[in-house]
């Protein structure tokens, strides 16, 4: 068929499966993954269930898998050996050695490679949503991300196994969404639309509304193309389903109304949610149905009387129903969709998106003096000061000019300079962690980008597997790239958020891991006790999150406050050449002094800490480095 690329590499995908039940295939994230791989008719990819303990119910699947998808069952133990480091569900390459982990990971290569097999399907791409960002920010750091592919998966599994016993508690992270859905939505043309909106509605005189009859009677996109008649279905829905159909708005000949164009954008009316993103059908709504679907069908059948506060899901069920091949798709999948009847929606107050919730404290602390030097004569009163410990070996460099040209980062795209410091800065960590690695050692590179350190270091040790750990695909196969020139056989390449990778390893190195990032591979390292070596970068960035509190350690949290240690991570990040000494000098004293946390708090669980000054000091204006070895 014209437009059809063959796909030249075999990828195997892998899913978890324990059991089936009510057409739900469990763990959700294999009912999701196959969802998609159905909706987008994906057929480039050899499909493996993989079996737990107590995996049963094989001879049932048929009924909730689609036909369209031959799929294999093996055992854990037939795993590839990369794949057994990773949580599934996981895409490989063959040869072995290049991975995608991890649920928002794995769906948005279906979609990437779906569309690259048939570029004619310019819906499939569109599901990555505006600027192809959809779920690309890792859970740790994005609390929408966390929502949809790991909280809810999660809280619906555990209430289906809750419901077979006696009517369980509504999950609070379901209870969240409909919250979300109450938000008012933002997109890059709000404005404009929401001119649209008040032009609408003043000549309507009423709101729009969302409702499930609107809804089904005015867009139903499965039957016809048809133009919707724009006097009465709301702007929202004609937006969405306009993209939908590949239909674009027709620009309007007639200058906007006096009020209209006028209007303050405080006056304007707010964008109601389409779906669960805002205004447009993204992977977010896909990851998020089979859940919502399962969901309703316990609610409907134990709970009748809860589905009242769920007007804003419900009227997202069945928004979603109408688009096309939704339908179609799900009775692939083993799932008959319900009939809700229309609820009325409650007016909400304006709620704070997830990800801008002001700390607590930040607002009720007034006691707080602002600056870096009240902050740290506080530290100095409890005899916490800055002292680096000494560099091992300052001068030490490895020999570049003999090294293979794929060694080098200058083999990057970067200015000469830069390579000059980023080869500087490798000499740090190649010295500490070669004098640390034993012959067999496993070694991760986290955070790895391109691969600078991990490159260098499976090239040294040969004797040693290299894992390259980067959640940024490109700088991955740029990586690769590099290492296939070396031809290097103990190199590992996983495509990831760090907390997908589950295997054993001695050392872990992360040269520049932005903000919360460091903490995180320290975690990892801890939890493996295996030797870290850390440079840490955007100090701005760190805050507490679900897994992290500042400050860390019991030393720090007896004298700062989470506000005080936050002034002190601002004030890192101001190290910059460009900038005046002084304030140079005091920005790498608040970087000392939060690494200090970082080693006091990783030493109250049995690690011996230094943290140095890399050399030269000029290879970089974040030349912290963070040595951790445990006792």
């Amino acid at each position: 068929m014209k437009g059809i690329k063959k796909s030249l590499t075999e990828e195997y995908l892998y899913l978890d499966f324990s059991h089936q039940k009510e057409g739900c295939i469990f763990p959700l994230h294999t009912s999701i993954t196959l969802f998609l791989l159905s909706y987008c008719d994906c057929k480039i990819f050899k499909v493996c269930l993989v079996l737990t303990g107590e995996s049963t119910g094989i001879s049932l699947l048929k009924s909730v898998l689609s036909e369209d998808v031959e799929i294999q069952v093996i055992s854990r133990q037939e795993l590839p050996p990369i794949v057994q480091s990773c949580c599934l569900p996981a895409v490989v390459e063959r040869p072995d050695n290049f991975c995608r982990a991890g649920l928002a990971v794995v769906l948005r290569h279906i979609i990437q490679k779906s569309y690259e097999a048939d570029p004619s399907k310019k819906e499939i791409l569109e599901l990555l949503g505006f600027k192809k960002t959809c779920l690309k920010a890792c859970a740790e750091v994005s609390q929408w991300t966390r929502l949809c592919e790991l909280t809810i998966p999660l809280a619906t599994e555990n209430f289906l196994k809750e419901s077979s016993d006696q009517p369980p508690p509504i999950p609070a992270e379901i209870l969240e969404l409909e919250k979300k859905l109450s938000e008012p939505v933002r997109v890059h043309n709000d404005d404009k639309l929401r001119r649209q909106k008040l032009k609408q509605q003043k000549a309507a005189g009423v709101r729009p509304s969302l409702s499930k009859e609107e809804t089904k009677s005015k867009v139903d996109r499965q039957e016809t193309s048809e133009e919707v008649d724009s006097s009465s279905v709301s702007l929202e829905l004609r937006v969405a389903f306009s993209k939908l159909t590949v239909h674009e708005e027709p620009a309007s000949a007639n200058r906007e109304p006096a009020h209209v164009r006028k209007a303050k954008a405080s006056d304007l009316p707010p964008l109601d949610h389409v779906f669960v993103e805002g205004l447009y059908f993204t992977l977010a709504d896909i990851v998020l149905l089979p859940c919502i679907h399962h969901f309703l069908v316990i609610i409907c059948k134990k709970l009748s009387e809860k589905l009242v506060e769920f007007p804003l899901l419900a009227a997202w069920y069945q928004r979603i129903q109408e688009v096309p091949r939704v339908k179609t798709t799900a009775s692939q999948c083993g799932i008959q969709f319900l009939n809700l009847p229309e609820l009325q929606t409650t007016s909400n107050e304006q709620q704070p998106s997830l990800d801008e919730v002001p700390c607590v404290e930040e607002q009720n602390d007034p006691s707080f003096i602002g600056g870096p030097r009240p902050t740290m004569t506080k530290l100095m009163e409890k005899g916490i000061e800055v002292m680096f410990s000494p560099h091992p070996c300052p001068t030490w460099t490895l020999d570049w000019d003999t090294l293979p040209a794929a060694v080098s980062p200058k083999e990057g795209k970067m200015s000469s300079e830069r390579a000059l410091r980023k080869q500087q800065q490798l000499n740090n960590l190649v010295y500490v962690v070669t004098n640390q690695a034993k012959p067999g050692d496993r070694i991760v590179d986290f955070c790895s980008g391109g691969g600078h350190v991990g490159i260098v270091l499976a090239h040294m040790l040969p004797s040693c597997q290299v894992t390259l750990i980067e959640n940024k695909e490109l700088s991955l196969i740029r990586a690769k790239k590099r290492s296939d020139e070396l031809g290097l056989s103990n190199i590992w390449f996983i495509q990831a958020n760090m907390e997908y990778f589950t295997g054993t390893f001695n050392i872990g190195v992360a040269l520049h891991a932005c903000g919360v990032a460091t903490d995180m591979v320290i975690e990892q390292c801890i939890k493996t006790r295996a030797s870290f070596v850390t440079c840490p970068c955007c100090y701005g960035f760190i805050q507490n999150t679900s897994k992290f509190n500042f400050p860390k350690s019991e030393q720090f949290k007896k004298t700062l406050s989470y506000k005080e240690h936050m002034i002190l991570c601002r004030f890192a990040d101001q190290t910059a050449v460009q900038l005046p000494p002084q304030r140079r000098l005091i920005g790498k004293q608040c970087m000392f002094l939060v690494d200090l946390d970082r080693a006091r708090a990783a030493e109250e669980r049995g690690y011996s800490i230094q943290v140095m000054s890399m050399e030269p000091e000029s290879c970089s204006p974040k030349n912290n480095m963070i040595v951790g070895v445990p006792i």
